[in-house]
């Protein structure tokens, strides 16, 4: 991309540079023996131990630290290579300096060390200044920096989109965070809104129908033309608000709705990402971007909706919202056929009481699919979680009146059914992966800041990137 990065990694070592160690528990001894006494005295009076996080400095010559030490913690046989929050967790709580790895990493654990420490000095300075960053790292040998300050700003994007409140946030702000992507990426953007998005997209517009004219719904369709490249087709759910329509939310269930249009913000990080290392494929990303208000022109409970796909949706419930606005775009990526479909959404309250808020569910129709996806989320440490397409459950979308119900009553599997009512619209030979995520931070880790977050946009780059770098 094409604008400036407001992050840092040093290409060299310089003279002023303190070395840093990281010791896991397990060799906390043969590290030791090759620390000169006084060192080893040091360390002692201060009872450092190699516990996860633990950092200390160590003083040498002219009162400047000699190096830095800091615990690994103990290493599990399934852990990825290395914790990118470890190397978080030391951007934020080392002092001001420059630092440089004492000892090289692998590949690909260096790159996830230079993209852990970037994470942790992302900051939200849109309305308030915010303190910079102390610490500076100089890139350690081996990782692909490139990839690691790209990532760092396309994640930071992602978690800037979905911290902006919703009065600078609207489906017009987010259609113009998307058209500067594609811009800056010499890509294409088409926005369908108004009469076209209510012959075209008739599911996005009965949910964004209720908002003011100037917040009005509107389809988002982005290219990045690779001619004879696989087609990628990415969809991100894009509520910029939601209230909970006429079957409004409580106030404490609106606390947080900024967040709603996070599955567009994780696909706009995914897509810069792809774009920056000019993977081979012909990338399209959609995004349906709506507020869900209530107003005399708001969708009601019961009301019917033809869809793009020409299936007939009795509205169960307005706060269902969600897995309407991506069916219709669901239904316009499968018409081109891609080679393979992700779609990324905050869509389900049922999928945090069984997961969390760290651990997405995914659900997908092909197995090879799924394993790959889960290989890349354990390795990127972006985890995601396989639930299945429980197919029984299918007929809990039926309606009364029209081919399906957007809300099934009962309560029961509420991840699964909506992921089963979003697959009513992809053709049975699409290669499709659907991602119910949080998209928010609820309480701060080590560069993690409580917010927005971008979830699976690391494990998804890596995917693409293994099928079609």
């Amino acid at each position: 991309m094409t604008s400036e990065s407001r992050f840092v990694l040093l290409p060299d070592a310089t003279p002023d540079a303190v070395p840093l160690w990281i010791v896991a528990e397990g060799s906390q001894a043969s590290w030791l023996a090759q620390r000169t006494a006084a060192e080893q005295a040091w360390l002692a009076s201060h009872d450092f131990r190699p516990e996860r996080g633990r950092v200390l400095l160590v003083p040498g010559a002219e009162g400047r630290p000699a190096f830095a030490v800091s615990g690994l913690g103990a290493l599990r046989p399934t852990a990825p290579a290395f914790d990118p929050w470890l190397a978080a967790l030391l951007a934020d709580r080392l002092p001001a300096g420059t630092y440089a790895l004492a000892e090289p990493l692998a590949p690909e654990a260096a790159t996830s060390f230079a993209l852990g420490w970037l994470l942790g000095q992302y900051r939200f300075a849109r309305y308030r200044k915010s303190a910079a960053p102390r610490a500076t790292l100089v890139a350690p040998k081996g990782a692909d920096a490139a990839f690691a300050l790209a990532a760092a700003e396309a994640l930071a994007f992602a978690r800037d989109l979905i911290n902006t409140p919703p009065n600078d946030m609207g489906p017009a702000e987010l259609a113009a965070a998307a058209a500067q992507i594609a811009s800056d990426a010499h890509g294409e953007c088409r926005i369908v809104q108004g009469d076209a998005l209510r012959e075209q997209f008739p599911l996005v517009h009965a949910v964004g129908g209720g908002a003011a004219p100037e917040r009005a719904p509107r389809l988002v369709d982005l290219f990045f033309a690779r001619p004879g490249a696989p087609r990628v087709t990415l969809v991100g759910k894009g509520v910029c608000f939601d209230t909970g329509g006429l079957d409004i939310k409580p106030s404490s269930g609106m606390l947080l709705m900024k967040k709603d249009m996070g599955g567009a913000a994780n696909v706009l990080a995914l897509a810069r990402m792809v774009m920056d290392a000019k993977l081979k494929v012909r990338l399209r990303v959609l995004i349906p971007a709506v507020e869900n208000a209530v107003s005399g022109n708001a969708f009601r409970p019961l009301d019917v909706f033809p869809s793009r796909k020409g299936l007939t949706v009795e509205i169960g419930n307005t706060d269902a919202e969600g897995r309407l606005v991506l069916a219709d775009a669901l239904t316009l990526a499968c018409e081109e056929k891609p080679d393979l479909l992700i779609d990324l959404g905050t869509l389900t309250g049922a999928a945090r009481v069984a997961l969390g808020p760290d651990l997405p569910p995914f659900y997908t129709n092909d197995e090879a699919l799924a394993a790959d996806v889960t290989r890349h989320a354990q390795a990127e440490n972006d985890p995601l979680w396989r639930l299945p397409l429980w197919q029984p459950y299918d007929a809990w979308l039926d309606s009364k009146v029209a081919d399906l119900n957007n809300a099934p009553s009962g309560g029961f599997a509420g991840s699964i059914t909506c992921a089963l009512f979003m697959q009513r619209f992809v053709t049975a030979e699409t290669r499709w992966l659907h991602a119910d995520i949080y998209g928010w931070t609820p309480k701060a880790k080590p560069g993690r800041p409580e917010g927005g977050e971008c979830q699976g946009a690391r494990a998804f780059y890596k995917l693409l990137s293994e099928r079609y770098g």
